[in-house]
């Protein structure tokens, strides 16, 4: 079965990667840029918690002075909203269980914050993936490198954390405008993660980890003629001090799980969330079908051609869920609703997902 059509460039791989087949895949969302506790998944997708309900039931506020009521709900415990993502992500086959951190959102104490109300086991984590080089991915690495080997060493587990990143970190990216450049912050540096505790490996290939329960796309190669990458974006050479033209992003990668069915992580989709699924198919020798689509879609500012483009491809590729989140924006939201009915859930903050 060809599930990349005959037009496609990506209908087989030439050696299909070897990704495993996983019994369960959970994911939680420690940092989006939406947050919802209170609305329910549409029916037959996805288990959902961390709604208000699940909040209060697994409350640590006890209580024994009012009838009863045995714990109260605080909205403290609840988790906050940033422009960013970060999503962890544990597969099981059996009773072999691996954890992998997709990104750490745009700040330190973001990633902290959520991490502390949400309460996950961040010592079982044994890779960080960060997508590509943009700080509201990027910008909490160095907190959560410590928190999660500090988590290790409370528990007494000894092996290494792994860093998994593209070698092209760029000194500065920014956007450029009629009349000025805007500099984005810097990402974290290959020495201040590793002087956090992580061992860094760089990867710009596709490649398996975790006994080959993930895929790391490596870069992701642009099949549509319409996903562009990232408009009036520049980067800073600080030989030349000048900046150049950035478009492509070329060291954007996804994070691909097959759950009887492609599970596609994409932060940012700024290689278009349509050729990120495309090459996880290519990837797998274009036999094994797109279960899911979670993450970012970069669509908040595309014009609207653009978001009924992306959206009818994304629905003949038929994913079963399809979970936009941090830089989707509500417009394209709003065209998943229309052209894929009761497939859609949103990738808000303080969800936990079960596939």
């Amino acid at each position: 079965m060809n599930l990349s059509g005959p037009e496609d460039p990506f209908s087989e791989a030439d050696t299909p990667v070897d990704l495993e087949e996983v019994d369960s895949l959970e994911a939680i969302v420690i940092i989006d840029n939406e947050l919802d506790p209170l609305s329910p998944p549409a029916p037959d997708t996805v288990q959902l918690a961390g709604n208000l309900g699940t909040i209060g039931m697994g409350s640590t506020h006890n209580l024994t002075d009012r009838g009863e009521a045995c714990k109260e709900l605080r909205l403290g415990d609840v988790c906050c909203a940033a422009h960013g993502l970060s999503i962890l992500v544990t597969a099981t086959k059996g009773d072999q269980k691996h954890t992998i951190l997709f990104d750490a959102g745009p700040e330190e104490e973001a990633w902290e914050r959520n991490v502390k109300r949400l309460r996950p086991d961040i010592a079982s984590i044994e890779v960080v993936q960060l997508s590509h080089w943009h700080r509201d991915h990027s910008g909490g690495l160095p907190r959560a490198i410590r928190m999660i080997k500090d988590a290790k060493q409370a528990e007494s587990r000894s092996e290494d954390l792994v860093v998994d990143l593209h070698p092209d970190r760029p000194s500065y990216r920014g956007i450029a405008l009629p009349e000025h450049i805007i500099s984005l912050e810097a990402d974290p540096t290959f020495e201040e993660m590793e002087s956090a505790g992580a061992v860094v490996d760089k990867r710009s290939e596709p490649h398996t980890v975790l006994d080959n329960f993930f895929l790391v796309s490596g870069e992701i190669p642009r099949v549509t003629p319409y996903e562009t990458g990232l408009r009036n974006a520049v980067r800073y050479d600080p030989h030349e001090k000048e900046w150049f033209s950035d478009e492509a992003i070329q060291d954007e990668r996804a994070l691909f799980c097959n759950l009887k069915g492609l599970v596609v992580f994409t932060a940012c989709s700024h290689a278009g969330v349509v050729n990120a699924t495309k090459h996880a198919v290519h990837l797998t020798g274009g036999t094994v079908p797109v279960h899911a689509v979670v993450g970012g879609f970069h669509l908040a500012t595309s014009d609207a051609d653009q978001v009924e483009t992306t959206v009818k491809d994304l629905k003949r590729l038929d994913p079963a869920v399809i979970m936009p989140g941090h830089c989707t924006g509500w417009r394209a939201k709003f065209a998943i609703e229309k052209h894929m009915p009761g497939s859609m859930v949103p990738c808000t903050v303080g969800s936990r997902i079960t596939f």
